[in-house]
C-alpha cells in the first residue's frame, strides 16, 4: 500500500515511530496517538501476566461465562481489567466495547475515541503454550462532547475505524497496526521495555498456498464452503489451523494465505465477533493489500445492529478470498 509515512528505520522506538508519524491523523491532537500508547502500555503488563502464566495461579476456567456464553478463562479477566484502568486513565477513550462485558462501559470523560477490544482471543490456548493476541479498533466519537454516549457512536462501521489492530504474544511479542496509512509491525524488546519496529509497510501476498478452516465442522459447511475446500485440496494446498485467531492472520499476513470461519449448521451467523475481532482484522487485511468479506459482503460495509453481532469471515490473501467466494 502507498504510504505518506516518514521513512524511519528498523529498530525505530514505537513512540517515536507515532511522534513521527502524527500528522497523518486528520484530528492531529495528539489523542490517538496517546490512545495507541496507552493500549501499547497495556499489552507489556499483560504480556508479563503470560509469561508467567504457569508459575501462578491464572490459568484455567474463571467459573464464568463471558458475553457469548463462552466460558471465561482467568487471564481473559485479567486482561480485560489491565487494559480498561489503561484506557480509563489515559482519558482519551470515552467508552469501551468489550467481549468480556455484556454492554459498553462508558469511562465518564470528555474522551473523543470509542475502543472496541478483544482482550485476549484464543485465550484458552494459554494452557498449552500457545500464541494468543489482542485485537482492537478505534472509532472516533460522533455524538458532541459533554453529551450521554450514543448508539451512533457505538455501533460504527468498520470503514469508520481511524486505527486497528493486534498484539500477538507468541514465540515473540508484536504489535501490528495500521491508522489508514499501511501496516506497521512492532517486537517487544523485553530488555528495553519497547517495542521497537521490526516489519515495516508489511504486505500480504496476493496469492497463497496456505488455508485456514476448523475442518473439524466440515460435516456443517455448506456447499460452497466444502467445495471451496476441496478445490484447495486439489491445488495441494497447505492446512494450517491454530485455533487461535490472532496467529492464523499473522501467519497468512506474512506469508499469503486465507482464513475462514464460515457459517454452520450450530453457528448460523458464524461465530466470530463483527465489532471487535473481524473489523479490526479487515481494516489490516485491506491496508496490507488483502481482502475480507463475509463470503459476500465487505467486511468494513456491514452495518453493526449489536455490540456483539457475529457473522462468517474470509480473510486473507485477495486472489484467495475472491476464489473462495466464487464458490458461493
Amino acid at each position: 500500500m502507498e504510504s505518506s509515512r516518514i521513512a524511519l528505520p528498523i529498530g525505530t522506538a514505537l513512540d517515536r515511530f507515532i511522534k513521527n508519524n502524527q500528522f497523518q491523523f486528520q484530528y492531529a491532537s495528539g489523542e490517538l496517538s496517546q490512545l495507541l500508547r496507552d493500549i501499547a502500555l497495556a499489552s507489556k503488563v499483560v504480556n508479563r501476566e503470560i509469561n508467567k502464566a504457569g508459575l501462578i495461579d491464572i490459568m484455567g476456567p474463571m467459573g464464568s461465562q463471558n458475553s457469548g456464553g463462552e466460558q471465561q478463562q482467568k487471564l481473559d479477566v485479567l486482561a480485560n481489567i489491565r487494559f480498561t484502568r489503561a484506557l480509563t486513565k489515559g482519558g482519551e477513550a470515552c467508552a469501551l466495547i468489550s467481549e468480556e462485558t455484556e454492554s459498553y462501559v462508558d469511562l465518564n470523560n470528555e474522551g473523543r475515541y470509542v475502543i472496541a477490544i478483544d482482550p485476549l482471543d484464543g485465550s484458552s490456548n494459554i494452557d498449552v503454550n500457545v500464541s494468543i493476541g489482542t485485537i482492537f479498533s478505534i472509532y472516533r466519537r460522533v455524538s458532541p462532547v459533554g453529551q450521554p454516549i450514543q448508539d451512533q457512536d457505538i455501533l460504527q462501521c468498520g470503514a469508520e475505524q481511524v486505527a486497528a489492530g493486534y498484539i500477538l504474544y507468541g514465540s515473540s511479542t508484536m504489535l501490528v497496526y495500521t491508522t489508514g496509512h499501511g501496516v506497521n509491525g512492532f517486537t517487544y524488546e523485553s530488555t528495553l521495555g519497547e517495542y521497537v519496529l521490526s516489519h515495516p509497510d508489511m504486505t500480504m501476498p496476493e496469492r497463497g498456498r496456505t488455508y485456514s478452516i476448523n475442518e473439524g465442522s466440515a460435516n456443517s459447511f455448506s456447499s460452497a464452503v466444502k467445495g471451496y475446500v476441496q478445490f484447495c485440496k486439489d491445488e495441494n494446498y497447505t492446512a494450517r489451523y491454530i485455533g487461535s485467531l490472532v496467529a492464523d492472520f499473522h501467519r497468512n499476513l506474512l506469508k499469503g494465505g486465507i482464513y475462514i470461519y464460515p457459517a454452520t449448521a450450530k453457528d448460523k451467523k458464524g461465530k466470530l465477533r463483527l465489532m471487535y475481532e473481524c473489523n479490526a482484522l479487515a481494516f489490516i487485511a485491506e491496508q496490507a493489500g488483502g481482502k475480507a468479506t463475509d463470503g459476500k459482503t465487505r467486511i468494513l460495509e456491514i452495518k453493526p445492529e449489536s455490540l456483539h453481532e457475529r457473522t462468517p469471515f474470509y480473510v486473507g490473501s485477495k486472489a484467495m478470498v475472491e476464489k473462495a467466494e466464487s464458490f458461493n
